[in-house]
């Protein structure tokens, strides 16, 4: 199986997808790309497909070629959906992007349901929730398989810190933990390798900037869009990391919104170990700071409620 993935990514003419498209056909990790979206895929396919690299890319387009898409896939990153405007939380885009997931996973279902399923499509503290009942209904779910793609608060993390304490971006590594929404992230800056310290006030400041760089990028963009570099960055970094786990590589860690019996609520991101199957072993919080204890604590019930929230028209979901 060594660097012969089958992914698919769904929403792949998008502003996250072209970029993360891009990022996959660049990694020798990748065999076959297929890109699936309701307009323009052909196009996008055609112009990847040109690149000097092993990995055959194919285009679909519209819900009946989705099967085909999905057939053989190991792994189906889900950017699909509408980007937050200026002023939005990323709750507002709850109505659209809700109905997206769940018709797009119920393909998944259906078709791979073997799969890794990558979600990034926002909100994703609902999405997540709603990927899982939908696979329960169709009787395959794994929770092992269903991630929920938070890497870019961590990569943001990464770089804020380094940023602050005059260090190489590629060598700091924060654990964010918890949700994917304003103060449902989490960084654990206590956690830091290497280890660094600030002044309350500093890591106040750091911890609201790592909250809310989404809308930093909402507000620079003007209306023209969300984090789709970044984010494509992220994801890549994620599906990477994840194929290096199923190919059998040792002490793959990242964060990811997952089911979970670490803390009260019912999912919650914190590092997992990856392995061929997915999540090989929850490594849990960890030790951490009364600071960080404090923003779980008031974390909880917006979690709760955004998880219940896609739960409940996930069942509603014909």
């Amino acid at each position: 199986s060594q660097n012969n993935a089958k992914v698919a990514v769904l929403g792949a003419s998008g502003g996250i997808g072209q970029p993360l498209s891009l990022l996959l056909k660049n990694s020798p990790l990748v065999s076959r790309l297929s890109l699936y979206d309701i307009a323009h895929t052909p196009g996008v396919a055609a112009d990847l497909s040109h690149i000097e690299t092993r990995a055959q890319v194919k285009g679909f387009l519209g819900p009946e070629q989705l099967p085909e898409c999905l057939k053989g896939c190991n792994v189906v990153v889900i950017p699909a959906g509408v980007p937050r405007k200026p002023g939005m939380t990323r709750d507002d885009l709850f109505n659209t992007n809700a109905s997206i997931v769940a018709n797009l996973t119920s393909a998944c279902a259906k078709h791979c349901p073997e799969a890794m399923i990558c979600i990034i499509s926002n909100p994703v503290n609902s999405t997540i929730p709603i990927t899982s009942e939908i696979f329960k209904k169709h009787g395959v779910y794994n929770p092992n398989k269903i991630f929920g793609v938070t890497t870019l608060d961590i990569v943001r993390a990464n770089t804020f810190v380094a940023e602050l304490k005059g260090l190489d971006p590629a060598r700091v590594s924060v654990p964010v933990i918890g949700g994917h929404a304003g103060k449902t992230i989490i960084p654990l800056i206590s956690q830091c390798t290497p280890k660094v310290d600030f002044p309350q006030d500093q890591l106040q400041k750091l911890t609201g900037r790592i909250q809310e760089a989404g809308t930093e990028v909402v507000q620079a963009k003007a209306g023209a869009g969300s984090a789709t570099l970044s984010m494509a960055y992220a994801g890549a970094r994620f599906v990477f990391s994840l194929v290096d786990a199923m190919n059998g590589k040792e002490g793959v860690i990242e964060c990811s919104f997952v089911r979970s019996e670490e803390t009260e609520s019912p999912y919650f991101s914190t590092p997992l170990l990856l392995g061929k199957n997915g999540i090989e072993k929850n490594l849990g919080v960890g030790k951490i700071s009364p600071f960080e204890e404090k923003m779980i604590a008031e974390a909880m019930s917006e979690l709760k409620a955004s998880i219940k929230k896609g739960e409940e028209f996930a069942k509603n979901f014909k």
